[in-house]
């Protein structure tokens, strides 16, 4: 039986769900990227674009949690804050759910 996919973050942009997804992936969580077609279709177009980054439930937590201390490490550093919590493009899901 397979596990629901929740959603752990919302972006804008395809290519910084897709480094989120990596990141995620470099910590051992198995992470997927959906919606990037529609991100492809209407680039550009503000507020149209939904890109969510998906992990199984049982590590949705975890995997917000690095999402999260990335972000803040970057702002620390003063490096460009790909996965920053306050930027429209990116939000941490709370338990959505995708069967």
């Amino acid at each position: 039986m397979s596990e629901k996919l929740v959603t752990v973050a919302r972006f804008e942009d395809y290519l910084k769900a897709d480094l989120a997804r990596q990141l995620l992936e470099d910590e051992g969580i198995k992470a997927f990227v959906m919606g990037q077609n529609v991100g492809n279709v209407y680039s550009g177009i503000a507020g149209v674009i939904d890109i969510e980054l998906q992990t199984a439930e049982s590590e949705a937590e975890e995997a917000r949690e690095i999402l999260q201390a990335h972000a803040q490490e970057s702002q620390e550093f003063g490096e460009d804050e790909d996965f920053d919590e306050d930027e429209p493009d990116f939000d941490p899901g709370q338990d959505d759910e995708q069967e």
